[in-house]
C-alpha cells in the first residue's frame, strides 16, 4: 500500500466545499474528481505530507487529506492539499503538482470542529519536521515540479 510512495499527481485546482479557509482557517487546493480517481485504489485514506507547487512555481511543504472526510459525511472521495505558504490570492484554474512523501494518520471523524482543527495543526507540525529529513527533503527538487503537465 504505502510502498507506492513517493507518489506524484497533478491537475487543475477546482473549487472544493469552501470549508478549508472559512470554517477551519486552513485553506486547501482541491483536485477535480478525475485526478482523485487516478490515485491507486490501494492507497489508504487519511492524512499525508509532502511537497507541492502551483504553476511550476516554488515548491512548498504541504499536508493533504485523501478520503471522504467523515466529520463532514462527504459522498465523494476528495484530495485536499494545504500548502505551508500563504498565497494571498485565488488559485482556481492553476495547476497544482504534489509529491506525496509519507503517511501521517488514518482518516477518522472528530467530536468537534476544534478537535479536527487541532489534529490538522498537529499534522502540519509533524510534516514540517519530517520533511527536514534528508531523504524526504531531496524530493523537493524532483524534476516533476518543473515539467509541463
Amino acid at each position: 500500500m504505502l510502498s507506492q510512495l513517493p507518489l506524484f499527481a497533478g491537475g487543475e485546482i477546482v473549487r472544493g466545499f469552501g470549508r478549508g479557509s472559512k470554517e477551519l482557517g486552513i485553506p486547501t487546493a482541491n483536485f477535480p474528481l478525475d485526478v482523485v480517481k487516478s490515485l491507486p485504489e490501494t492507497l489508504p485514506t487519511g492524512a499525508y505530507y509532502g511537497w507541492a507547487n502551483v504553476d511550476n512555481g516554488p515548491v512548498y511543504k504541504m499536508v493533504l487529506s485523501i478520503g471522504w472526510n467523515p466529520f463532514y459525511n462527504n459522498k465523494e472521495k476528495s484530495v485536499e492539499t494545504h500548502m505551508l505558504h500563504d498565497f494571498n490570492c485565488d488559485l482556481y484554474g492553476q495547476i497544482l503538482k504534489i509529491c506525496i512523501v509519507g503517511y501521517l494518520r488514518p482518516e477518522r471523524s472528530f467530536d468537534s470542529l476544534e478537535s479536527l482543527i487541532a489534529a490538522i495543526q498537529n499534522d502540519i507540525a509533524t510534516a514540517k519536521e519530517l520533511l527536514e529529513q534528508p531523504d524526504k527533503a531531496k524530493l523537493k527538487e524532483a524534476p516533476y515540479f518543473v515539467e509541463k503537465l
